[in-house]
């Protein structure tokens, strides 16, 4: 049925249980994991002795912290799948909006179902905030699993 399922996870304990349906879903199915994470672009910069504003992210600092933040959250994913015996390949997709980064690993490693939590906002909120499940069930090709 599925070969090959991505589960997105941010480190919440909601994207946390999209986790483990995803994990439990690849055990019964025998499919292969690709556990994602994405940090979405950082819209600041560091003032220098100057007062120049530095673009913080495109040095070495930025991008070993948000790698290091990113296998925060990917180690211990990695752990529980270990734990159910799925196959499981971490991806940390960086300076991406969630949905543009998930839409484009599906593409690129070929994903037949895509597994994600949704907080559920609505009205107001929804609309200041945006909805990244929303842009992926609307732009995705193949099946997505939500999980609330």
């Amino acid at each position: 049925m599925y070969r090959r399922i991505l589960i997105a996870i941010d480190g919440s304990e909601l994207s946390l249980r999209g986790l483990d349906q995803g994990l439990g879903l690849a055990a019964r199915l025998g499919a292969k994991v690709d556990i994602l994470t994405v940090s979405e672009p950082w819209a600041g910069g560091m003032v220098d002795a100057q007062g120049w504003v530095v673009g913080y992210e495109s040095g070495p600092e930025y991008r070993a912290e948000r790698e290091q933040a990113a296998n925060a959250i990917l180690q211990p994913a990695l752990d529980r799948a270990e734990a159910m015996e799925v196959e499981a390949e971490p991806i940390h997709v960086l300076d991406r909006y969630a949905a543009d980064g998930i839409l484009e690993t599906m593409a690129a490693r070929g994903n037949d179902l895509a597994v994600m939590a949704s907080h559920g906002r609505r009205g107001v909120t929804r609309v200041l905030l945006g909805s990244q499940t929303a842009e992926v069930l609307t732009r995705s090709t193949v099946p997505v699993l939500v999980v609330r």
